[in-house]
């Protein structure tokens, strides 16, 4: 089976992904940053705003448009409420990433089971998993900058016909940029230059100036138009938003400059091998390739450096240090798989044996777990969850028996396929409950259009209770001004109306309340609970 996986690499790493994030996608919420993207989608089908993207009917210039095109493309050929289908394009670029991390490894190391090792770590690290669900824009622009650092490197690195490589990363910069700006040049491309410059130097760099200097044009024209139709289109709202973006760069989430220095846990099951790489003193004489390792590991600290340095920090923002990290943990795992058999230290031994074990545990001690579940498991959640079991405990278990043997290979691919079972089979068990007040608002567009009465919102309501409710809905109130609408009767939703609120607005409208929505699974007062997510419906007749 692993000589399978090795002949047919890049086969191998779709096929993890597609395993991993499309059989389930579906069970998890959409989330804030999705419903942003996915109402922007949908406005561009329903309303043609292709180019002056919109979101809820005002201009959305904050993100560019190239994810939110893919995701309406995606809408438009397998269905606009599909969620798999908007999440799919997300899905395909996680796939991308980990090729073109293969790729470039394989130009690094000129070895393709260890540059599948890397690709392998790449695609099953924890956050570039969730990035495609909590921030679906950044694997976009991270995955295409990582093509264009591929055929950078074999730019620089090439003495003759690198023309194609020009080209290609040229074009593939410039659709980074289109996906979220130039967050990739900053937190990707710059700290790889810096290490490369270090690791390899720059050579015959006069050569090819003429080169570099197409290649910064063409990223600027295939990046850059779209920011210049909206600049003279729509200049002031243009200007408003780009200040606003601007400006919460240095007051917003404003975090201390050694907030990221956990980043490694943001791997997931890969985080004490990750830790292992980075400790320089010990790995230097055990890597098979010094140059690669030093350049992987710098690529790494700079880009933690580079992202410390801006006050605004989140979590999420660590996404594209996973990836030079990713080929700098190749390396411990690499050493492992070839010396661990010969290795009497138990300082080394003890951190593999307790990583891959605590695995091994997880997976053994989960159908226990599901005792405590108890009443909930039933229908297809009791099947899903005796899937999960039966997966996660054979995985389990061979993985005690490989690290017995000292097989590190064969433990390191049944990590890889217990993170992917995982991913299959335990996430339909977030549905295992709701709280009592779950209420979804998935209907509430159908029982007023059968009314007639239109649905307008006045202290603004969650992203995500938008794309749930299925259309537009206006506002009627901006700042603190009332632009309330003709008709004599009409819906309202809004967070709970003060008491000062219903004093000013029971002057002119007779209101009932009608119900509350909530989106929230957890109920009051648990982690989780959000408050954004409950809407009030009120019916307003004119007096």
């Amino acid at each position: 089976m692993l000589k399978k996986i090795e002949q047919h690499p890049i086969i191998s790493i779709i096929v993890i992904v597609l395993l991993m994030l499309s059989i389930n996608i579906d069970a998890i919420d959409v989330t804030i940053m999705e419903a942003r993207n996915f109402i922007t989608a949908r406005e561009m089908i329903a309303d043609g705003n292709w180019l002056l993207t919109t979101m809820n009917g005002e201009p959305r210039y904050q993100k560019p448009p190239l994810p939110s095109w893919l995701t309406a493309i995606s809408a438009l050929i397998f269905g606009l409420k599909n969620i798999f289908a908007l999440r799919l394009p997300g899905l395909l670029m996680v796939a991308v990433t980990g090729i073109a991390s293969y790729l470039l490894s394989l130009k690094l190391l000129n070895n393709k089971a260890h540059a599948l090792i890397n690709a392998f770590i790449t695609i099953t690290s924890f956050y570039v998993i969730g990035i495609v669900i909590e921030a679906p824009w950044d694997i976009f622009t991270h995955g295409l900058m990582l093509v264009a650092i591929l055929h950078l490197f074999q730019l620089f690195e090439k003495k003759t016909n690198y023309w194609k490589h020009t080209l290609i990363a040229g074009v593939f910069f410039g659709l980074s940029i289109l996906s979220k700006g130039p967050i990739s040049l900053y937190a990707l491309l710059l700290p790889f230059l810096l290490a490369y410059g270090i690791s390899y130097k720059f050579k015959n760099f006069k050569t090819k100036a003429f080169s570099m200097f197409s290649f910064i044009i063409i990223a600027i024209v295939i990046g850059g138009w779209w920011y210049l139709y909206v600049r003279l289109e729509d200049p002031i709202t243009f200007t408003a938003i780009t200040s606003k973006e601007t400006g919460n760069w240095g007051s917003y989430n404003v975090r201390p400059f050694y907030y990221y220095w956990s980043f490694f846990t943001q791997s997931g099951l890969w985080t004490i091998p990750a830790f292992i790489a980075l400790l320089y003193p010990y790995m230097k004489s055990r890597v098979c390739n010094l140059k690669a390792y030093r350049f992987s590991f710098y690529w790494t600290i700079f880009a933690v450096i580079l992202l410390s340095v801006i006050p605004e920090k989140k979590s999420r923002y660590l996404m594209p240090v996973l990836i030079p990290m990713a080929i700098n943990t190749g390396f411990y795992i690499e050493y492992l798989i070839r010396r661990f058999k010969d290795i009497k230290d138990k300082k080394e031994t003890i951190p593999v044996y307790f990583n891959f074990g605590l695995i091994a545990c997880i997976g053994i001690l989960f159908p226990v777990i599901g005792f405590g579940i108890g009443p909930f498991l039933a229908g297809k959640i009791l099947w899903w969850f005796l899937l999960a079991s039966v997966l996660l405990m054979s995985i389990g278990i061979l993985i005690i028996i490989n690290l017995k043997r000292k097989q590190i290979k064969q433990v390191f691919y049944l990590s890889a396929a217990f993170m992917a079972a995982a991913l299959i089979s335990v996430l339909p068990l977030s549905a295992i409950q709701n709280q009592a007040g779950y209420n979804p608002i998935s209907n509430l567009k159908l029982e007023l259009n059968k009314e007639n009465i239109p649905v307008y919102s006045l202290n603004g309501i969650a992203p995500e209770m938008i794309w749930q409710f299925g259309a537009k809905i206006s506002q009627i109130k901006t700042d603190t001004t009332y632009n309330f609408p003709k008709e004599t009767k009409f819906a309202v939703l809004s967070k709970a109306l003060t008491n000062e609120e219903l004093v000013f607005l029971k002057e002119s409208f007779v209101i009932d309340t009608k119900e509350v929505y909530d989106l929230n699974r957890k109920a009051d007062g648990e982690r989780g609970h959000k408050k954004r997510l409950m809407s009030h419906l009120y019916l307003f007749t004119r007096k």
